[in-house]
């Protein structure tokens, strides 16, 4: 390859920032396949100084930093920390594998370089992915696919992980077409892109839908999220409209969701404490109604445990005269006379919001996101809500980036999927489309259908092939939806085995790194070429 100047390394950069964006933006997400290409290129023209080492990763950094702002800039809408902490974080995993990989590409075999640029790169996206509080799996690769559904139906057996393998392993094969020009590395490109697609169309060719099914309705109140957007609307007590809303759900309906949180926007309900949810019974029948007597209301809650005189958890806070507390964000079940039967606490925080990192620090971020903030409880189980034999996993908004998590709800007995979220406060951008349709692809890991209740923007339903069913509610749009949705038993190979090849890839990776020190040593020692 020839020598780029630094311009063409400049638009190279810009390159692979557009092609690694187009799937967080609405696209296909199949420009991942080549994304990282010009990266390579930039690699394959720089020494193995330390000088070029250096600019190396400068150009690395800058990518993926470019990348994070194109992608997750509108998350500075809640909090003006958000997209920086995750663009820094997030661009340092990446870095790793990059550096890593043009490090060892030039002073070791080639196969090795790609070897560990391949499988470091997933390892630290499963890191990232695994970690309780510094955590925004946003951008991994595997994502990106989420506007391309009808090309990784395999997701049922990899998860998005896979998906990151495709991507990696077909910008390798690609740059080898430019590197050495052969037919070997043609043939075996075309291979790494196609035969996915082909397993994938013939996975959603062959695929038979479930005869068992349950009706379920999803509310969209479009209420403001913050209490002074509330007041400028004049909706600072939206009972009623929930009320009218809820008047709308065919009496045939098995569930019916509202959104995370909702209870949350009643002022006469704030924080519940669970052992007092039945002073509350009063409202929540005014809700239910009397016209839905074997329907089950989800509804989305702040609820509180109290500890007394002992920090029972180390997210515990303390008030004096109350005692020690955790606050959760919950999903309560509520039956037609008003009792909560089930709770469920959400077990995945959104950082800087729920889940508070240095919290002595970052208490002054805290920003309310319909009706919690700070440090909440973690919940510990996977609880399965029932109503006439259908179960049904009730799932809260972040949960929809973590597909190991959400596949927890399929193995304890989920036949089908319920989703409730608050979008509202990012704002008409994309970040509450890209949440729906990373729903998309935890129903095809899962095979699960999904139903999915936001405050404002997109309410609706998917199958468990991806495929987004019926009607949607979009942003600031208010109303009911009711779909007939599949119930499934069976668990996929995902549900069993969750993100088994980011722990493969784990394990090769120290495997190459342990084979590359032993490589340097003989070949200082000359005893390799």
């Amino acid at each position: 390859m020839r020598q780029h100047s630094t311009l063409h390394k400049l638009l190279l950069v810009l390159l692979s920032v557009a092609l690694l964006s187009i799937g967080w933006l609405g696209g296909t997400g199949l420009t991942l396949l080549v994304g990282l290409v010009p990266l390579l290129i930039i690699s394959e023209n720089l020494s193995d100084s330390t000088r070029d080492f250096w600019r190396m990763c400068g150009w690395g950094a800058l990518t993926f930093l470019l990348w994070s702002a194109a992608t997750i800039w509108w998350v500075w809408i809640a909090t003006p920390l958000g997209p920086i902490a995750a663009g820094i974080v997030g661009s340092f995993y990446n870095l790793c594998a990059l550096m890593v990989y043009h490090y060892t590409s030039k002073r070791a075999p080639r196969a090795l370089a790609y070897t560990l640029l391949v499988t470091i790169w997933i390892a630290t996206e499963w890191a990232y992915n695994s970690a309780d509080v510094m955590t925004f799996p946003w951008l991994l690769l595997g994502h990106g696919f989420s506007g391309a559904t009808w090309a990784v139906q395999w997701y049922e057996y990899t998860g998005i992980f896979g998906g990151s393998l495709w991507a990696l392993t077909a910008n390798v094969a690609i740059f080898e077409i430019l590197r050495t020009h052969t037919t070997t590395a043609k043939v075996r490109a075309a291979m790494i892109v196609l035969l996915p697609i082909v397993l994938s169309l013939t996975l959603l060719w062959c695929y038979t839908p479930s005869l068992r099914t349950a009706e379920i309705s999803v509310i969209q109140p479009n209420v403001p999220c913050y209490e002074d957007e509330r007041l400028t609307a004049g909706k600072f007590d939206p009972t009623a409209d929930v009320q009218e809303l809820m008047a709308q759900v065919p009496e045939s309906s098995t569930f019916v969701l509202m959104p995370e949180s909702a209870l949350a926007y009643l002022p006469k309900m704030g924080s519940i404490e669970e052992r007092h949810l039945a002073a509350y019974t009063p409202l929540l029948k005014s809700l239910q109604g009397d016209s839905h007597p074997t329907t089950k209301l989800i509804a989305g809650a702040s609820t509180i445990i109290r500890y007394g005189d002992v920090k029972a958890t180390d997210t515990a806070h303390h008030y004096e005269g109350y005692g020690w507390y955790d606050q959760y964000n919950s999903a309560l079940l509520i039956n037609s006379e008003g009792e909560t039967e089930d709770i469920y606490h959400k077990g995945k925080l959104v950082i800087g919001v729920e889940a508070v990192p240095l919290k002595s620090i970052f208490d002054t971020f805290e920003v309310d996101l319909g009706g919690v903030s700070g440090q909440l409880g973690w919940g510990k189980e996977h609880t399965i809500f029932t109503n006439n034999g259908v179960k049904i996993g009730p799932s809260i908004c972040y949960e929809g980036l973590y597909g190991g998590y959400f596949a927890g709800f399929a193995r304890e007995g989920a036949e089908v999927m319920a989703l409730i979220s608050n979008d509202g406060w990012w704002g008409n951008t994309p970040g509450h489309r890209r949440l729906f349709d990373f729903c998309r692809l935890r129903a095809i890991e899962t095979r699960r259908a999904i139903a999915r209740s936001a405050n404002t923007g997109i309410s609706g339903f998917i199958t468990p092939t991806g495929k987004s069913l019926g009607e949607r509610l979009e942003w600031d749009e208010e109303g009911v939806l009711t779909q007939s949705l599949e119930l499934r038993s069976e668990r996929s190979i995902y549900t069993l085995y969750g993100d088994w090849i980011a722990r493969c890839a784990t394990l090769i990776a120290v495997l190459s790194l342990m084979y590359y020190t032993a490589y340097r040593t003989r070949k200082r020692n000359n005893l390799v070429d």
